[in-house]
């Protein structure tokens, strides 16, 4: 064993600089500042090596996490990146965003034994970085370019991560997508405080340099149907993302100024990129000056409040109807959301709307905690007589998403989808009924996160390629 690692008994933990709340609320920059060289190799020698390393068994792609960190341990950045990459088609994505408290540094062995987890996604967001800026990451280079090609519906990290794959193999790969920009959530569903754009354009030009075709504004069902595509290209993958915001159906429901989360996020987003969003102008999605409540418990949930405090919101409210141990979003993220002034009504659920045309306030009910429920966690029930009056200019939804009509999108009935929306697909070989059209990410397993998108989409890619390699064998046989 190297002796420049194990070093968690004599170095404590340390996560890089946050930068001060009243700096970082006036802007959407990045909030953690970044590992230098030393403070890097420093926190990755703190890694204990262990025999079974519970925090690559914890991360969905199984990155080789220990490795990495002996290599930033040992200054050998350009080899810590290349097997970072190795498993990993974004991980300068997956250093920002992915919830670490609950994947890998939550299942660390250190962290375990109470001598604190070594800060994994910092070094993994430094070494990537420092690949960038080294020019070490270039466009994929093809040696032979084959025949047969790929139609991929979405540009999220599911598509993207089988694109890059299928690429690397010498297929011809071209992504459908229904916005003006690559990237799906990444762009437009996640504040730059968490993920700045620059990051993500970042990585979906090198894609199109590397000959991945990407077409922008084309909806199908709409622009161009599923069996449109299906014969113009040798298989096809469905990697759509879920973005049907959940509703409920409560007393005026109907009132103005009661948005979806993503409504509200992606108007925020759309104005950092330097995009005209009206409704953001004249006021409608701008928290400015407003009595903010956002409702729901998830990341999206902290990625609302944590914006409308940055648009200098009069006051933010989160309201979740189980308490903070049993909440479904990042610890981290409540934190820093609670750092920056927002306030958490905790055991609270909305009752109903008030307002003459526009909401003016939201009546909750106090909850209390019962018997866990099928998610795990203890299911909430309403306190007879405790409801509470809170003002609101604007109402946020984060109550989650669920798939859009498929069959009836895609206008494609054929489409088999489950009793949830999703679609439906072989699990061994993610196929769906119709031959040749594959699905992977949200649309099969529901809203989820980043990292499972990326591994369900190099997953896809590889099932691909043998039902690829099976049709040309079979064309063969036939001629």
């Amino acid at each position: 064993m190297t002796d420049k690692m194990l070093k968690f008994v004599n170095i404590g933990h340390q996560t890089p600089n946050k930068r001060v709340v009243d700096k970082r609320i006036d802007d959407f920059k990045e909030i953690y500042d970044e590992f230098i060289n030393e403070k890097a190799k420093e926190q990755s020698s703190r890694c204990s090596q262990c025999g079974v390393p519970f925090c690559q068994i914890h991360c969905p792609l199984n990155n080789n996490i220990p490795d990495w960190l002996k290599l930033a341990a040992e200054g050998r950045l350009q080899e810590a990146s290349e097997l970072a990459h190795s498993t990993n088609n974004m991980p300068e994505v997956c250093g920002r965003i992915c919830p670490q408290d609950r994947l890998c540094e939550g299942n660390c062995v250190i962290e375990k034994s109470g001598h604190g987890t070594v800060t994994i996604g910092s070094v993994e967001k430094y070494i990537t970085d420092t690949a960038w800026e080294k020019g070490w990451i270039k466009p994929i280079e093809i040696k032979k370019e084959k025949e047969q090609s790929i139609g991929i519906i979405g540009a999220g990290p599911a598509g993207l991560a089988c694109a890059e794959e299928l690429r690397k193999s010498g297929y011809k790969v071209i992504i459908y997508d229904r916005y003006d920009r690559p990237g799906g959530l990444l762009i437009y569903g996640i504040p730059n405080f968490k993920l700045e754009k620059f990051v993500v354009e970042r990585r979906t030009n090198l894609l199109k340099k590397s000959g991945i075709i990407f077409k922008q504004k084309m909806e199908v069902g709409k622009n161009i149907h599923l069996e449109e595509l299906r014969k113009k290209h040798d298989a096809i993958l469905i990697a759509t993302g879920v973005y049907k915001p959940r509703e409920f159906d409560l007393p005026g429901s109907n009132l103005k100024n009661i948005f979806p989360a993503m409504d509200f996020l992606t108007a925020s987003n759309r104005k950092g990129l330097g995009d005209k969003v009206k409704d953001f102008d004249n006021g409608t999605l701008n928290a400015e000056n407003k009595n903010i409540v956002v409702i729901g418990g998830g990341d999206t949930a902290m990625d609302c409040v944590r914006t409308a405090v940055r648009q200098n919101a009069k006051s933010v409210k989160c309201l979740y109807r189980r308490d903070r141990e049993n909440m479904p979003g990042s610890a981290r993220e409540v934190y820093n959301a609670e750092e920056e002034g927002v306030e958490f009504i905790w055991l609270s659920s909305p009752k109903k709307f008030t307002g003459s045309e526009k909401v003016s306030s939201v009546i909750i009910e106090k909850m209390k905690l019962d018997k866990t429920d099928s998610s795990g966690r203890k299911n909430p029930i309403p306190i007879p007589d405790s409801n509470l009056e809170i003002k609101s200019d604007l109402v946020i939804k984060a109550l989650g998403f669920d798939p859009e009509d498929l069959p009836k999108l895609f206008n494609n009935s054929n489409l088999d989808v489950s009793k949830w929306g999703t679609i439906k697909i072989n699990l061994k070989s993610m196929e769906t009924n119709l031959p040749g059209v594959f699905a992977a990410g949200d649309i099969v397993r529901g809203a989820s996160l980043v990292v499972w998108a990326i591994r369900d989409g190099r997953e896809a890619a590889i099932e691909i390629q043998k039902f690829l390699e099976q049709k040309k064998i079979n064309k063969i046989k036939a001629a």
